[in-house]
């Protein structure tokens, strides 16, 4: 086993973090987890915050685990959720906890901007990318707007990947897919627009150098290698986005699929050559993001399980106590498309109480109230794949080709009720797997980074070797076609 050379993955979530190793021999990929650990936002002043140190701390405890086991660390690559930045001072200082994207003071921000800044269209136009409030622009523009001190004294402002992987080499890099989610990068140039950057009162010097998915960052710091007791071990800039490194990992054939990267949010999507900005694009809101060779990710955020997350979380202990398919399977004695809702209206957005939420959304469109879990898993679940169903009809008009498969990869790949559901709203063949998409796909582009394999495709077999898939295959069609009529009703879609 210590003969062997392991690429090391970070893999971090708006709700919990893991240490991953990754070797490659036979053709196949294989992962082994280290540690795994919370991410818990911090509620103070009325803001939210990511514990940044805390996230710094946890990596070196990967570190020390793998050192204390004599694995062979070939290379570091670090992805995290997107948009998300923290400021460094001109001291090579933290200046503060990171704010997070579901932070109250984003929710005026966007409209604020696009109403007395620049117009919503142009700000599309310029990127391409999705306009949700919580995007960088928007929080900067929030932050000019309150004269934040962190953002006045910030010397560098590294996006989460980035900055966590200048705490362990101290170079400040900006990568490319981390960087796309911003709403600052225009994607014809490949890089961050002047126009955008200055209306925040930012200049392009106060960001890292751009660098592309596989580019060497730096190596380990001395404090570093003290600390985890390893040499110098380069740290690489994979797809610093974790939707990037998970797409990069879908174990399709050829370029004729489309993606639903299931987890606290829900992204589908397709990968293009170019982007794709034009009127219909714009009116329904869909993004372009950076991937990984230089593809772009066409797709649309959907507030995925992060519905189901914070429900669970308000249930009794006893209800909790219930493995996630044994909580599931109580959905599946309910009567189907009893109450449905809209995943992605603003009341889901960041509510008090998510059964709250939810019920009130019911009650007001005149729908029974939801209230044992079952219910609410089911309200979730059928309200989430009709949500789907309209997105990937949207998808197939965009498409510059046939969409006859869909890959579901991340951790909602294991809801085989969902899965269900979103074949038979689809009405297409649905693959899921794998379920660690995010960390084969951080290992991966480190091992094409190191020259062990040459292209995305090659990526994608070895993935496709490496992992058991599950197919579902659409059935009741009827009734699926009644329901999303009776979705579009209720949602005035």
């Amino acid at each position: 086993m210590e003969d062997k050379t392991y690429f090391f993955a970070v893999d971090l979530g708006a709700t919990s973090g893991r240490t991953i190793v990754g070797s490659i021999a036979d053709g196949r990929c294989n992962l082994e987890e280290l540690t795994r650990f919370p991410n818990n936002l911090i509620v103070q002043g009325g803001h939210y915050y990511w514990d940044i140190q805390g996230l710094y701390f946890e990596i070196i405890r990967g570190l020390k685990e793998a050192a204390r086991r004599s694995l062979r660390i070939s290379s570091i690559g670090i992805d995290t959720w997107g948009v998300d930045f923290v400021m460094i001072g001109d001291d090579g200082a933290i200046l503060r906890n990171p704010r997070a994207y579901r932070d109250p003071v984003t929710f005026s921000a966007m409209d604020d901007y696009l109403r007395h800044v620049i117009s919503r269209r142009e700000v599309y136009d310029i990127t391409g990318i999705q306009l949700m409030n919580f995007n960088s622009l928007f929080q900067l523009y929030a932050m000019r707007r309150e004269q934040n001190s962190a953002l006045t004294c910030a010397k560098k402002i590294l996006f989460v990947p980035d900055a966590l992987s200048w705490m362990l080499t101290g170079n400040e890099v900006c990568e490319y897919t981390i960087a796309s989610t911003s709403q600052m990068l225009d994607p014809r140039t490949g890089q961050l627009d002047e126009r955008l950057l200055q209306s925040v009162g930012l200049s392009r010097s106060k960001f890292g150098r751009m660098v592309m998915p596989g580019t060497v960052i730096g190596v380990l710091t001395d404090e570093v290698q003290q600390l985890t007791g390893l040499g110098p071990v380069p740290v690489v800039a994979v797809a610093g986005h974790d939707t990037g490194s998970a797409v990069a990992a879908v174990p399709a054939k050829d370029e004729q699929f489309a993606y639903l990267s299931s987890g606290t949010w829900s992204l589908m999507g397709i990968e293009t050559r170019q982007a794709i900005i034009n009127d219909l694009s714009y009116e329904r809101n869909f993004t372009n993001e950076g991937g990984a060779e230089g593809t772009t990710r066409f797709l649309k955020n959907i507030c995925g399980m992060w519905l189901y997350e914070r429900c669970r979380l308000e249930w009794p202990e006893e209800v909790r106590r219930l493995s996630h398919p044994e909580l599931q399977g109580q959905a599946m004695s309910v009567e189907p498309f009893r109450s449905l809702i809209e995943p992605d209206n603003q009341l889901f957005a960041a509510p008090t109480s998510m059964i709250g939420a939810i019920q009130q959304y019911c009650r007001e469109t005149g729908q029974p109230v939801p209230e044992t879990p079952g219910e609410l898993c089911r309200c979730i679940f059928d309200s989430l794949a009709l949500r789907y169903r309209q997105v990937f009809q949207w998808l197939q008009e965009f498409a510059p080709f046939r969409l006859d498969v869909l890959h579901i990869i991340g951790g909602g790949s294991l809801n085989k009720y969902l899965n269900q559901f979103t074949a038979n709203a689809t009405g297409v063949t649905v693959l899921a797997g794998p379920q660690e998409g995010t960390a084969l796909g951080n290992i991966m582009l480190q091992a094409k980074g190191a020259g062990l394999v040459s292209d995305i495709w090659q990526m994608r077999r070895i993935i496709a070797n490496s992992v058991n898939l599950v197919r579902y295959e659409p059935q009741d069609k009827a009734q699926w076609d009644a329901a999303f009529e009776k979705y579009l009703t209720i949602t005035n879609k």
